[in-house]
């Protein structure tokens, strides 16, 4: 489980075109990861 300040762990997904994209390519910038968790499940 991640603890409010600490560092992201390495990731890598599909933007919405499905261009990979990982950490290192954000490195350096300020951002926000956001997800649904329960997006396009029953319930």
């Amino acid at each position: 489980m991640l603890r409010s300040g600490a560092p992201a762990p390495d990731f890598r997904l599909a933007t919405d075109d499905g261009t990979p994209l990982g950490l290192e390519d954000l490195r350096g910038t300020r951002f926000v990861l956001f997800f649904y968790a329960r997006d396009a499940t029953p319930g």
